[in-house]
Parts: structure tokens; C-alpha cells; sequence
């Protein structure tokens, strides 16, 4: 096991000893990242403010907890309510300096998997380092969007914003509720008293929501597979059944993907790779068919081989979420 994959697995199964040689570094993270978000809220560091309103869907933790699919489901529910919503994301796994529009034929390795995902929507996405500024070229670009998703940046203190959406893992919740690097936690959990909504993803966690902050429950519904080398193909889940499958997954928390599966009642070999993985030649297992989730498609695109099939997810909110966006967004 890796030192990375040693360390994440201890933020959940906590070891005492690996916690005492790591709490002087947790110690330090915390006493830095304190310093600049005092330095941000007191203005000797300057927020910046777009003329749009700016929504941020974030997390306190590291690791996959589903904000993508929620941005996603953001993006359609906005457009149904009259909106004219744009995304910007920090592109993790690109290449790219500058700010970047991102387009269904963009590379990857340039601007990152996540985004690449979000643009199959047909909202307009760009990403940078600087939010702030792939912000103003989103909206120089396409005047006619009247709001901005962030795909991450709750911790991005220097792009102001309007609303912020905290996404939780109901299964791994925050963990062993340490700080980085001892624990997956980017800030306290107190910091989720602050945000404007709770989003917890898999089941309700009312142990982990702070009293008066909105509280939803996002659950992935699945679809039906499509072929990479020709999108237009589908199958259902026992259409498979029977064949020598795999299941390959380089997302945040792979096990979610692979659970997916169990439910639709298949049980493939496992192969995880980590998050933002670029696949290179020899890392599809030999099998009749290879499962994939959608943000591992967009990595895989280029290549010919039919064996590979994706499955899509829909996030499915309760209550209504983009209705209550759209009331906030009218009452700010």
C-alpha cells in the first residue's frame, strides 16, 4: 500500500501512532489556513466579486462526495426555472495556466476530467487557477449567463460569493474529524454552521447538520450503460450478466461506483486507479466488457476499444434543491 493510500485509509480507520506523527503537521495546516481566511474576512486580503451571482458547491473533507453530479443536476434545474447558468472549476488533473474554456472535444489532460464531464451539458464551462479570472472570461464570453456554479472552491475565499452548498458522504461522514493532513478535513466542522446548505449524499445525517442550515439528501440513479466507441449504443445491466466483467473506476471514493454495480447485480472484478487518473496503455484489464463511470469515459474517448461501457448517474435530490436555489437566487 502506498504512503497516500496508508494515510486516507487511517483518516477512516484511525491508528494511534500514525495520528501522533502526523499531528504536527495538521497542527501547522490548521495555524496556516486559519491565518488566511482570518486575513480574507477582516479584508487585509481582498474578495473579489463577479456581477453575477456566484454559487459554490464545496465540501470540508477531501475526497469524492459527489459535487460533480450535483453541479450537474444544479445546471438543469436552473435552466428549467429560466435561469442562464455557467460553470468554473480549478480544472484538477488539467494542464492548463490560463483561464480555458472547456469544449466536449477538449483534452482531458488539459482541463481536467471533471469539467470535461460538466460541458457535455452544453452550459458553458471554463477553468483556471485564478476563479476569479476564468469567471470574467466565462462571462465576456457568453454575456447571457446570469449565474455562476463553482465546482469546488468552498476553501477559493478570494472569489466572493453568494451561496454556498456543502457536500457531505453520508457513508464516511468527516471521518476521523482531524485536520489534513491527519484527518480529511480542509476546515473544522463547524464551518459547515456557516454555509447556506447541507447536501448530504447517499442517506440523511442529522448528527452532522448544524441547526437552521437546510438539509438535503442526494441519492445517483443510474442509467443505462453506453458504449464508448459508439455513445448511441446502450445495454441494460442484464445484458451483461453472464459475461467476464470488470469494473474500473479512478474517482474519489471508487467503492461507491462498485457498490453501484452490486445493486444492478452485477459483480465485476475491481480495478481502482486514483482520482484524476490518466489511463495509459495496459491499464484496462483483460475482460469481455469494461465498466466505467462517465468521468472515466471522458479520460478514455480516444480510444477504440468497444469492450468499454459507461454508466451514467443522475442525482436525485429530496426536497427539491433547485427550487430553493432559484428562491435565494431571487431574493438576493
Amino acid at each position: 500500500m502506498s504512503l497516500s493510500r496508508l494515510i486516507e485509509a487511517h483518516w477512516y480507520a484511525p491508528h494511534p501512532a500514525l495520528t501522533l506523527l502526523l499531528a504536527p503537521l495538521s497542527a501547522l495546516f490548521v495555524l496556516v489556513s486559519g491565518v488566511r481566511r482570518c486575513a480574507y474576512r477582516h479584508g487585509w486580503l481582498r474578495c473579489e466579486r463577479l456581477p453575477v451571482p456566484v454559487v459554490v458547491v464545496g465540501n470540508i473533507n477531501v475526497g469524492g462526495v459527489g459535487k460533480t453530479p450535483l453541479t450537474r443536476y444544479l445546471v438543469d434545474a436552473l435552466r428549467a426555472q429560466g435561469w442562464h447558468p455557467g460553470v468554473i472549476s480549478r480544472g484538477y488533473g488539467g494542464s492548463h495556466q490560463a483561464p480555458t474554456a472547456v469544449m466536449v472535444d477538449s483534452a482531458a489532460a488539459e482541463v481536467g476530467d471533471e469539467p470535461l464531464l460538466l460541458a457535455t451539458t452544453g452550459c458553458p464551462v471554463w477553468v483556471g487557477r485564478d476563479r476569479v479570472a476564468a469567471g470574467r472570461a466565462l462571462l465576456a464570453a457568453h454575456p447571457d449567463v446570469d449565474v455562476l456554479l463553482s465546482d469546488d472552491g468552498l476553501q477559493h475565499y478570494r472569489l466572493a460569493r453568494d451561496v454556498e452548498i456543502a457536500v457531505l458522504d453520508a457513508a464516511r461522514g468527516l471521518g476521523n474529524g482531524w485536520r489534513l493532513p491527519a484527518g480529511p478535513l480542509r476546515e473544522p466542522r463547524g464551518r459547515l454552521a456557516t454555509v447556506d446548505a447541507v447536501v448530504s449524499h447517499g442517506a440523511a445525517r442529522p448528527d452532522l447538520l448544524p441547526a437552521g442550515v437546510p438539509g438535503f439528501v442526494m441519492t445517483l440513479r443510474p442509467g443505462r450503460f453506453w458504449q464508448l466507441v459508439a455513445p448511441d449504443r446502450y445495454c441494460e445491466a442484464a445484458d451483461l450478466a453472464g459475461k467476464d466483467c470488470a469494473a474500473v473506476a479512478g474517482i474519489g471514493h471508487p467503492e461507491r461506483f462498485f457498490a453501484t454495480l452490486a445493486s444492478l447485480g452485477l459483480h465485476p472484478r475491481q480495478y481502482a486507479f486514483p482520482d484524476h487518473h490518466h489511463y495509459a496503455d495496459g491499464d484496462m484489464p483483460d475482460a469481455d466488457a469494461i465498466l466505467v463511470t462517465e468521468k472515466d469515459a471522458v479520460k478514455l474517448r480516444q480510444g477504440k476499444d468497444a469492450r468499454i461501457w459507461a454508466l451514467p448517474v443522475a442525482a436525485v435530490m429530496e426536497p427539491d434543491l433547485g427550487r430553493w436555489l432559484a428562491r435565494t437566487l431571487e431574493g438576493l
